[in-house]
């Protein structure tokens, strides 16, 4: 690990909680400055925890991304929600990412126990351009009155309002501590697990309804060479109907996938990319406890 000595060095977790589709990946990347954390219009874009490092002068900001608060009704939501409990054991800082005219959220045990803990809460309305002035007044007013004991901002990820401030605030809240991570280390995850989520990206921008959801991808070949990165990597599905719609007639839907990955992750690796697609039919993989810890998740 690079010396980062100093008493006053501050180091902790700022774990991101929220309803689906409060932004909270969008708030990851755009605290990151790099698009790190894949993002989508769907709920449920985000199915496991996933750290990203800011490493600044002095200070170094873990923000954890959580999936969506959801009431889990099959084993792989229920490894989501473990992944959200989790966070709440670690966190030097709860950031609740709140959206206009949300009311509740979609799981009251977690969110009181978000609530309830003893670090610092902060509760960050997004998505402020989407109202005007007196709606965004009035949606502080609520989750103030609702919430006493929590901060309260307003912010639009997607557009970076407050975004800086925000996090000048949540540098004054953290810990001082040891840097936990090498100081040049953007994530803890592994530009295996980088890939297969790109490529699910990729999934659940190009198909409708269920079938991006019954969709899991497996990085099998990773090789990274001179001037080039070799990926193959398996789409998993749980019936052949959907395997069929995932390949499209003569292969032109898997075609439109890949092509749109591999030109995300020669963005992001700054390298060429071989990728190689092909589906595999693994039934109900989604309920089934054993197979999940298969494919990784806990």
């Amino acid at each position: 690990m690079e010396n980062s000595d100093t008493t006053q060095f501050k180091a902790g977790y700022v774990n991101i909680f929220g309803n689906p589709n409060a932004g909270k990946s969008t708030l990851l990347n755009a605290m990151l400055g790099e698009r790190l954390a894949i993002v989508t219009p769907k709920a449920q874009t985000t199915r496991v925890r996933m750290l990203g490092i800011l490493n600044e002068p002095g200070y170094q900001m873990i923000f954890s991304d959580t999936p969506g608060i959801i009431e889990p009704k099959y084993a792989l939501q229920e490894t989501m929600m473990n992944a959200v409990k989790e966070a709440l054991e670690d966190a030097d800082i709860a950031l609740y990412l709140a959206v206009p005219g949300e009311r509740e959220a979609k799981n009251k045990e977690l969110f009181e126990a978000i609530v309830q803990s003893e670090v610092p809460l902060i509760i960050a309305i997004n998505k402020v351009d989407t109202i005007a002035q007196e709606e965004a007044l009035a949606e502080a007013e609520y989750w103030k009155s609702t919430v006493p004991k929590a901060e309260i901002w307003l912010i639009s990820a997607l557009h970076g309002f407050n975004v800086i401030e925000l996090k000048n605030r949540l540098l004054e809240l953290l810990p001082v501590h040891p840097p936990y991570f090498d100081t040049d280390q953007l994530t803890d995850k592994s530009e295996r697990f980088i890939v297969s989520e790109v490529i699910r990206e990729k999934i659940l921008l190009h198909y409708k309804e269920e079938i991006p959801y019954a969709c899991e991808v497996v990085v099998e070949e990773f090789k990274e060479e001179e001037n080039i990165i070799r990926i193959r990597a398996m789409i998993i599905v749980e019936r052949e109907t959907q395997k069929t719609i995932i390949i499209g007639k003569g292969g032109s839907a898997l075609k439109r996938v890949g092509t749109d990955a591999r030109l995300a992750l020669e963005h992001f690796f700054m390298k060429k990319i071989y990728l190689e697609l092909y589906v595999k039919v693994d039934p109900n993989w989604r309920f089934d406890t054993k197979k999940l810890k298969r494919y990784g998740y806990r």
